[in-house]
């Protein structure tokens, strides 16, 4: 600005000089070097307007850098602020974090401690096992015993198993002998019926006759009630001696994997923890529960309604063969159901 001045200056003097030269003739040629300074001066003032304009559009530039640095300072006063606040709570933390060691510190001489104490006992087991290592000799004459006897439960299954066989047979013929009675029953009645229509039109002797047929029925039909009481006791007799063959395979099946569950050093230490010994501790494992013995009393309830219920078609009218076939049919599935699980449990158990 300051050159620009002194240029505006410098061209109203030669204007000056100029219109003072146009008056003298003498001064012509010197007023051609005036008009030459003239222009170089306005070249100059174009070109310092033309720097004023780039130093303007620099200010600006710069003014906007300058807004865009406050605004950034700005922001960065606001994190120093935020970091600051969060350097207090970092002190906070670490004041947790030194009030926590030190807590820990002290649980970790109490946890020492229990260390040394725990140590003490371990080296008191070990002096133990040391001690119990005799007794598993014992247990292992005592399993050379175990498995002598379970060849000789293997014997007595199959033995058990070709006789469930043989009584199988004998319930398919007592089945076929029950139909033929029936059959019989039937074709008794329908010819007592006849008879009686017929002899009530003949004499008294044929009456007597006809008596002494219908009491021989009445010793059949008597048979045969004995005879289907016969075969209901013997068939619930059966069942529940099957029952409780599968109730004792269960235990022994449990038993022994109680047995292979626990190794022998846990028996022992458990009979020590208890205070008793290893065949009193089998002994414990071997106790029926509250469960086996409800469903126990379930069986047995229920077998003495179904003998109640067979005793009442027995004494009930005719027909009743389909029902009581039915019953028993009942009952002899049930009895095929506990000897297919009872075979099922004797496999595993060998």
């Amino acid at each position: 600005q300051q050159e620009k001045e002194d240029l505006q200056g410098k061209l109203k003097l030669r204007e000056h000089l100029s219109q003072t030269a146009g008056k003298s003739e003498a001064t012509l040629a010197p007023s051609k070097n005036v008009d030459l300074e003239m222009k170089q001066l306005q070249c100059k003032l174009k070109n310092s307007n033309n720097e004023i304009t780039k130093q303007l559009t620099t200010i600006k530039s710069l003014k906007n850098e300058v807004q865009e640095k406050e605004e950034r300072i700005r922001e960065l006063q606001a994190k120093i602020s935020q970091l600051e606040r969060d350097l207090n709570m970092k002190r906070h933390l670490i004041e947790d974090l030194r009030s926590r060691l030190k807590a820990n510190q002290e649980n970790e001489k109490t946890s020492n401690e229990t260390l040394e104490s725990l140590e003490r006992k371990v080296k008191a087991l070990a002096e133990d096992c040391s001690n119990k290592k005799t007794s598993i000799d014992s247990l292992k004459q005592r399993l050379n015993v175990a498995t002598k006897e379970k060849s000789q439960y293997e014997q007595m299954y199959h033995k058990a198993k070709d006789e469930l066989e043989k009584k199988d047979l004998k319930l398919t013929n007592l089945e076929s002998k029950m139909i033929e009675t029936e059959c019989a029953m039937t074709e008794l009645e329908t010819t007592a019926s006849q008879q009686l229509h017929d002899l009530a039109k003949q004499s008294g002797q044929a009456l007597e006759t006809i008596q002494k047929k219908l009491l021989l029925t009445n010793d059949k039909v008597e048979e045969f009630m004995t005879f289907v009481k016969a075969l209901t006791r013997e068939l619930q007799h059966r069942v529940q001696e099957l029952r409780t063959k599968i109730k004792q395979a269960k235990k022994m099946g449990e038993v022994r994997a109680c047995k292979k569950g626990l190794s022998q050093e846990s028996v022992q230490l458990a009979a020590s923890i208890l205070n008793v010994s290893t065949t009193d501790l089998e002994e414990i494992l071997e106790v029926e529960d509250d469960e086996e013995t409800t469903k126990t009393k379930m069986e047995f309830e229920k077998d003495k309604e179904w003998l109640q219920y067979i005793q009442k078609l027995l004494e009930a009218q005719s027909p009743f063969a389909s029902y009581l076939m039915d019953a028993i049919l009942e009952k002899l599935n049930e009895k095929k159901k506990l000897v297919e699980e009872y075979s099922s449990l004797m496999k595993h158990t060998v």
